[in-house]
């Protein structure tokens, strides 16, 4: 009897440590490794990002529900700003079956900042300022 009290301890233990990791926070931004950024101009980059682009600053229609909510930064790769000041949008990606891993970042109300991303939010292009 001991022993499994034992073992049903150890199982504990181990779940324990492992949910407690998993919640962990992220570790912050090191000042000798700035986020991973690149600015780029538009034409650079899929023509989506250019169709997406123009129903932003002409305010829609924007094809997914998800579009324009507030984008939460929590990777922390663009600057730190208030909540709210930045909003996702999704950049069709052609042949893919659901939202896939393209967005467009903004910032600003109206926004004067513009991000894209091609790898869900792991790297970010700074894009052109708008016209």
């Amino acid at each position: 009897m001991r022993r499994w009290t034992w073992i049903v301890l150890a199982v504990l233990a181990i779940a324990w440590i492992a949910w407690s990791q998993h919640g962990a926070p992220a570790p912050a931004q090191d000042s000798h490794h700035p986020p991973t950024m690149v600015d780029a101009p538009s034409s650079a980059l899929p023509p989506q990002v250019a169709d997406m682009l123009a129903l932003i600053r002409h305010g829609g229609p924007i094809p997914y529900r998800q579009d324009g909510l507030v984008f939460e930064n929590p990777e922390r790769e663009l600057p730190r700003q208030p909540r709210g000041y930045y909003h996702e949008y999704t950049v069709e990606t052609p042949g893919a079956r659901d939202r896939d891993a393209r967005r467009i970042i903004t910032g600003g109300d109206p926004p004067n900042v513009y991000y894209y991303t091609d790898d869900h939010y792991r790297s970010f292009h700074t894009l052109e300022a708008t016209r």
